[in-house]
């Protein structure tokens, strides 16, 4: 083979492209089966979207050491309150983080123990 025809077909697997037309069938239809719906689909994009935002993500690490009220958080991360609580909506809208009135306090927690898994295994794939 020549050097030619080994950066075309490197060009061609960077692309995705085949080498030549060949569906596999049952492979397919075997996926086909078990994908998601376009909507669980569009709901797991959105879900993934708030991870994309580094003070959310902070405020998700900081909740899965502790259960925390805004002006904890705020001292923490050395935010202001306002910009903590906005991103706290987000999170609650997501059901990402619960909360509980204590008196005039409220104080937030991750929703459930997938939130941290899902920390803990971005966690670990950055770290390889």
């Amino acid at each position: 083979m020549t050097e030619d025809e080994k950066a075309r077909i490197e060009r061609e697997v960077e692309e995705g492209a085949c080498e030549f037309m060949h569906v596999h069938q049952e492979i397919v239809e075997r996926v086909e089966k078990v994908m998601p719906g376009e909507q669980q689909l569009l709901d797991l994009s959105e879900f993934f979207k708030v991870f994309g935002d580094s003070t959310r993500i902070k405020i998700l690490y900081v909740l899965s050491q502790s259960e925390m009220c805004v002006c904890d958080i705020a001292t923490l991360l050395q935010m202001g309150q306002s910009a903590i609580s906005h991103q706290l909506r987000v999170l609650k809208q997501m059901r990402l983080v619960s909360f509980r009135r204590e008196g005039k306090t409220v104080f937030y927690k991750l929703a459930d123990s997938h939130i941290q898994t899902i920390l803990n295994q971005g966690m670990e794939h950055i770290s390889e």
